[in-house]
């Protein structure tokens, strides 16, 4: 049998207040036009469908079209809620995608009530047992009191062992016989981040080695992680990784989607499927006079600038003449002027602070240089901002 696996399409995705939906548009129509090329009889969506807990009417119509289309050629289509997701919501509409041949999966579900996934290929008759694993917040494992309690290693012990039982029920009943399948949504120690995760709901210690997923599986379907990898493993496990990137961290990422071959007892065979829809993302840096020599070679691609000279009247407005898609426009560090007033030691004059960044600055001044703290406040920022996981 034949499977598509695609995760981390964070539909509703801005950058720097620029709008990508009609990118993230084009990137599910190629990744749906894949679909059909190859005519998988499983497409598997590792979490992260929309960019927020809360997206707008917009980005559930685009996601909404992209699933039905997948289903549209005669696949079985699962998708998993991501860190960034709302579980809640997608299992309320799990009903009404189930008539369209579509599964939702939001919140973690036992083996019984919908965690294992059984059906028959449709091109081979194959059984396959897909066992699902929706992302696990911290919280799932470690309550509050113990989070302040305990130590981070006992802390990251449970959920570690919270997910090796989680993926243990859900996999008992995976056979000789059968496909035997994993997706999920998680960080998996040792994996490459892509350089546009929530670093607070990736690297809080809170990750599990390769070796949870049950040697006798297939292959494991991960999506979080945005970066093209696999890992070292007793079976296959793959981030098939973002199909397009989300910040000018993963401008360098090749995106892709992964075919997958697989029959009961012969190992799979993994294909990657480049995306290339969607405009790239490059930095350049440079004098004025640098980035005009360079501004009829970067195309559409959306930018961020470091300008290598020092702050003055109407400098941003003169690279916004010579490249109108930037969309970031700071003074380099190198060329940043002195710290004054208030700011920190260790502030950057012009350049513009992120609160993370500002909040670690305060802990310097106090004499205080703790990551976990450091961690703490990211995820604390994210929940705000970002809504419920």
């Amino acid at each position: 049998m034949k499977l598509l696996h695609t995760s981390d399409w964070h539909v509703g995705k801005t950058l720097k207040g620029h709008s990508r939906l009609a990118e993230q548009e084009s990137v599910l129509r190629e990744i749906v036009a894949v679909a059909r090329a190859e005519q998988p009889d499983l497409v598997l969506v590792a979490g992260d469908l929309y960019d927020s807990a809360a997206p707008g009417a917009a980005a559930q119509q685009l996601v909404v079209r992209a699933l039905l289309a997948l289903a549209g050629i005669g696949a079985r289509v699962v998708a998993i809620a991501g860190n960034h997701d709302h579980g809640p919501t997608l299992d309320a509409y799990r009903p009404l995608a189930g008539a369209s041949g579509i599964t939702l999966v939001g919140s973690y579900r036992p083996a019984a009530q919908g965690g294992l996934i059984e059906f028959e290929a449709r091109s081979t008759g194959e059984p396959v047992r897909l066992a699902v694993l929706p992302f696990l917040s911290q919280r799932f494992a470690v309550r509050a009191a113990e989070l302040v309690a305990a130590t981070p290693a006992e802390n990251a012990g449970r959920y570690d062992q919270q997910v090796r039982d989680v993926l243990d029920e859900l996999t008992v009943g995976f056979g000789d016989d059968s496909v035997n399948l994993v997706m999920a949504h998680l960080t998996v120690t040792g994996g490459a981040f892509g350089g546009g995760e929530r670093m607070a709901q990736s690297i809080f210690e809170y990750h599990v080695p390769a070796t949870v997923f049950p040697a006798h599986t297939h292959y494991v379907a991960l999506g979080h992680l945005h970066r093209r990898q696999s890992l070292p493993a007793p079976c296959p496990v793959h981030y098939c990784g973002a199909p397009l990137a989300v910040d000018f961290g993963e401008q360098d990422n090749t995106a892709a989607v992964c075919l997958v071959e697989a029959a009961p007892g012969v190992p799979a065979k993994v294909r990657d499927v480049p995306i290339t829809a969607g405009r790239r993302l490059r930095t350049l840096r440079g004098s004025v006079d640098e980035l005009a020599a360079r501004a009829g070679e970067v195309g559409d691609a959306l930018l961020r600038v470091w300008v290598r000279e020092p702050a003055r009247a109407g400098l941003r407005e003169r690279v916004l003449e010579l490249l109108p898609n930037a969309l970031e426009i700071r003074i380099d560090p190198d060329f940043a002027g002195p710290v004054t007033g208030s700011r920190p030691a260790g502030g950057t004059g012009g350049v513009e602070r992120s609160p993370g960044e500002l909040f670690g600055d305060y802990c310097a001044t106090q004499g205080m240089a703790d990551r976990r703290v450091e961690a703490l406040f990211a995820r604390l920022h994210d929940e705000v901002t970002g809504g419920p996981d």
